[in-house]
């Protein structure tokens, strides 16, 4: 049996404290912390806001159809249903655009801090 040793290149490595101590040494470097720290709240507050609207319709679609609510599927009640299985797409949905979008702002803000 032979062993395998899994590395990854030391170039893709991006260590933190570098970043964070060059952005600390300026006023620019502080700039663009601040600007980082706001694009991640407003994105925060974005898809928080999204997610509770796309939720709070749920309720009003049982309202606004008639006899949806009374609908069966395999036993189940279809408003059971769609809040109780439906609402986990939505979640996944919700997570996947703010991790994806976050990592593009971080992205862009460690391009920013190194070409300064």
């Amino acid at each position: 049996m032979t062993r395998v040793r899994v590395t990854a290149p030391l170039s893709a490595a991006r260590p933190a404290a570098q970043t964070r101590e060059a952005a600390e040494e300026s006023v620019v470097g502080q700039l663009f912390v601040r600007s980082l720290i706001r694009s991640q709240l407003r994105l925060a507050l974005v898809v928080a806001g999204g997610f509770l609207l796309i939720l709070g319709a749920f309720p009003l679609l049982l309202a606004a159809v008639p006899g949806l609510a009374e609908t069966r599927v395999a036993g189940i009640p279809f408003d059971w249903l769609l809040l109780g299985a439906g609402i986990y797409p939505v979640i996944g949905l919700s997570a996947w655009l703010f991790i994806r979008t976050a990592a593009r702002n971080e992205a862009r803000y460690r391009d920013l801090a190194e070409d300064k």
